[in-house]
């Protein structure tokens, strides 16, 4: 399952655009995408009003309905009580969605025991199944095996996206013995090929608005060598803040009318734009070999396809 959560598009004057937000829905499922996430980071929701993100959800809630694909809205702030409202006014939209997905608190750092307190309180306001986004490099809080577990097992709490920046311990074990009926989900994009290989449900991916055919071949056939091209693609368009290379790139491509990010993010510079077009056109291109299977030896990076360092991370 490959899940795209979708940039917000803005007009010349700065409007939200629904119109090419609406096309670009249809375009990554076209490409194999199975589920469009509104409201995530990328859709850079923080910087909308409560009418532009009615607006996006609507929009992105009617493409899913139509096409039969999973839809999930991002919820959540640092308050459970507002969480939990959030949640409830989900039951009002014209398309109920699938799930939400919701961040583990951020800032406020309130323990393992806080986190778990505030899930089991928003499972029971909630009216759709939640997905825990643990993204613990935005929010300062990390978990452990036995607390992911223990998200695992409330009631309503069916999957989690998880994007720590790392293949660590935490996420060997949990994949290594599932909670049955729990979903995990990759979202880091540098990291998404390593845990599909470790048994990852799917991913939740910006990176997938580009290439998105090829995310879907990733998940379906285990291809190495696709794998490492794709971590390198999300290490190119997360060079600078998610997601203003992703936007440049998409303008470059004519798939949206402006570039323009909202303030605090600036627009991506000409240099990283023009690096990830180059991969992405790379990406493109056919196969002029058998793909890998899961189990053939990785090849070595080259010099065009480096190994993205961590550092580059965020989703």
């Amino acid at each position: 399952m490959i899940h795209v959560p979708l940039i917000t598009p803005f007009g010349p004057t700065g409007q939200v655009d629904t119109e090419s937000l609406e096309a670009l829905a249809h375009r990554v499922l076209d490409d194999g995408a199975t589920g469009l996430v509104a409201l995530g980071t990328t859709a850079e929701a923080a910087a909308l009003d409560d009418g532009e993100r009615a607006a996006v959800t609507e929009t992105v809630g009617r493409v899913c309905r139509a096409r039969g694909a999973r839809f999930t809205v991002g919820v959540g702030s640092g308050a459970t009580g507002r969480t939990a409202r959030e949640l409830a006014a989900l039951a009002a939209l014209p398309s109920l969605p699938d799930a939400a997905l919701v961040t583990v608190p951020s800032f406020t750092r309130p323990g393992e025991q806080g986190v778990i307190a505030h899930f089991r309180e928003l499972a029971a306001a909630s009216p759709v199944p939640l997905t825990v986004y643990h993204v613990s490099f935005r929010t300062g809080q990390p978990l452990g095996t036995a607390a992911l577990r223990a998200l695992a097992a409330i009631p309503g709490v069916t999957g989690m996206k998880y994007s720590t920046g790392a293949v660590d311990a935490e996420i060997v074990a949990l994949l290594g013995d599932r909670p049955a009926g729990f979903e995990v989900l990759g979202g880091d994009d540098v990291f998404a090929p390593a845990l599909l290989a470790l048994g990852a449900d799917g991913a939740v991916l910006a990176s997938a608005h580009l290439a998105t055919a090829r995310w879907a071949e990733l998940a379906a056939t285990g291809d190495r060598e696709l794998g490492h091209r794709l971590s390198a693609l999300g290490a190119a368009l997360f060079r600078e803040p998610n997601p203003t290379v992703i936007k440049a790139v998409l303008h470059a491509r004519g798939l949206i009318p402006t570039p323009y990010v909202r303030l605090p993010l600036l627009p991506a510079g000409a240099a990283a734009r023009d690096a990830a077009l180059d991969l992405l056109t790379a990406l493109e291109q056919p196969r002029t070999a058998p793909a890998r299977t899961a189990g053939a030896a990785a090849p070595a990076a080259s010099p065009a396809e480096p190994r993205p360092a961590a550092a580059h991370l965020a989703s």
